[in-house]
């Protein structure tokens, strides 16, 4: 009997352990614009790029990849966005396949280097969520903002270390996920402790 109960506990423990790890690193990968991709807007879209950015919930790790043709992703910053200055962008992309990975919370900025493609409605705002344990770090642990950007081109994929502005940090999504975390771990203990002691 006393085998059996050990061999239940460390299933469970390994198992909560298991589930732990994955909800703790698990990343998506989001394509922007859906099958038609990263391209000037016709007008006869369903949603703006900003419209489907707010449907979806981002955070430290996620990634957009951008797919396009003669077109080029840029990152900018605030003020760049609001102009649709292409002048002097932190990253630029113009390879047709971009993976831009988030390393930090906030807001990314991104528009077409096209000529009037951002004025056309090319372009779009990313909030990068943070975790709740990122909220209230300990005393002395507040993150702090990034440097600015490298103003680097290139193609392929990159990390989002770029500067602009911060956004107010929290969201209720980032809250859910934690929380269910929590609640499958303490259904994985009481159910061990229903195991270690039956």
């Amino acid at each position: 009997m006393a085998t059996l109960s050990s061999t239940s506990f460390n299933f469970i423990f390994f198992l909560s352990t298991s589930l732990l790890l994955i909800s703790t690193v698990s990343t998506r990968e989001f394509r922007v614009g859906g099958p038609r991709g990263w391209t000037l807007p016709t007008g006869n879209e369903s949603e703006t790029f900003n419209h489907w950015a707010t449907r979806n919930r981002f955070h430290v790790g996620d990634s957009l990849y951008f797919k396009y043709e003669n077109d080029s992703v840029l990152v900018v910053d605030h003020g760049d966005y609001n102009d649709c200055n292409t002048s002097k962008p932190l990253f630029k992309f113009n390879d047709g396949n971009t993976t831009f990975r988030f390393d930090r919370y906030g807001f990314f900025y991104f528009i077409s280097g096209e000529p009037g493609s951002c004025e056309a409605g090319e372009r779009m705002i990313i909030r990068v969520m943070v975790h709740p344990e990122v909220i209230s770090p300990g005393p002395g642990l507040a993150p702090s903002p990034q440097p600015g950007g490298d103003h680097g081109t290139g193609s392929g994929s990159s990390s989002g270390s770029v500067s602009g502005p911060q956004g107010s940090p929290g969201s209720n999504a980032s809250f859910k996920t934690a929380a269910e975390s929590y609640v499958i771990m303490a259904a994985l203990g009481v159910a061990s402790v229903i195991l270690v002691f039956s």
